[in-house]
């Protein structure tokens, strides 16, 4: 049976009928093809990419496992569409706090239409893409059983100034995270989850390694989705902090030549989360344990 994933943050979403990705109980995330050349290049760089032995075992676990293409009943009631099958990123997580981070300065492809440049630069214009090399496109922050989640809507993301995108970065480790403007992120959460030799940050230095060296793709329009459990760092557990790379349907072949646009966009990403591991950081409060345990 397959359903509407509870966890996306950001791209098409399959709510009001409308044509979007569905997840089912095995771990299976089902993306429908784009029925122009997008889909069938997502569906080419899939299988070059784990079929090209020149990819280290270390980098292939940053990218859903592809499990090949199938027709299944589309979202949006139109019948019977073909379907990326790939790995569910958060089907073994139960309360994750989510963000994904659209990277890059330029968000188009070689060879894109003048229509579609022009669509992408007003977006890249318009949010922090062109001045950071990276933008922030959704997210959701776990708070405790009884708030839920905090998931605000493209609106408030889309004008989001490179200040906002370092308080947001900081609520997202905080044990204090919420859509007010005026609290203090007290980062709580920033050692264990951007820290450390497994997480967010030591992540994202083994990819930026990896783009320093690799010509063979060029990632235009990718996203890079982070992802960890609040309750886990709580209890003083492994807060299952992920990195995984996800849309790609804009790859092109690097064709010998450094991918610098998204390197860049990497490089000012890695220091925006750099600082905040460098900055004051505080305990989370009596309080929030105690939730925490009552959980």
């Amino acid at each position: 049976m397959l359903k509407v994933p509870a966890h996306q943050v950001a791209g098409h979403q399959a709510i009001d009928g409308k044509l979007g990705p569905l997840i089912d109980d095995s771990g299976r995330f089902y993306k429908p093809l784009q029925s122009d050349e997008r889909g069938a290049n997502e569906v080419a760089f899939y299988t070059s990419f784990f079929s090209n032995k020149k990819i280290p075992d270390h980098i292939r676990r940053f990218f859903p496992v592809f499990h090949g293409t199938q027709l299944v009943q589309a979202s949006d009631g139109s019948g019977m569409c073909p379907h990326l099958v790939l790995q569910d990123l958060v089907s073994s997580h139960i309360n994750p706090s989510i963000m994904d981070i659209k990277i890059g300065t330029r968000t188009w492809p070689p060879r894109a239409s003048e229509d579609y440049i022009a669509k992408c630069l007003k977006k890249d214009r318009e949010s922090t893409s062109t001045e950071l090399g990276f933008r922030i496109s959704g997210f959701q922050i776990y708070g405790s059983k009884e708030s839920g989640y905090w998931k605000p809507d493209k609106g408030y993301i889309r004008s989001f100034s490179a200040e906002d995108v370092r308080v947001i970065l900081r609520k997202f480790v905080s044990s204090n995270a919420s859509a007010d403007s005026d609290s203090d992120p007290d980062c709580a959460f920033a050692s264990t989850v951007y820290g450390g030799s497994n997480g967010i940050l030591a992540q994202l230095l083994e990819l930026k390694a990896w783009f320093e060296d690799q010509t063979i793709f060029h990632f235009y329009t990718c996203s890079v989705l982070m992802m960890f459990e609040k309750e886990f760092a709580l209890k003083g557990r492994s807060s299952g902090a992920e990195v995984k790379l996800v849309d790609f349907a804009h790859v092109v072949e690097g064709r010998g030549v450094i991918d610098h646009n998204f390197l860049g966009g990497l490089c000012s990403f890695i220091k925006f989360v750099s600082e905040i591991l460098t900055g004051p950081v505080e305990s989370p409060p009596k309080s929030c344990l105690q939730d925490s345990e009552r959980n």
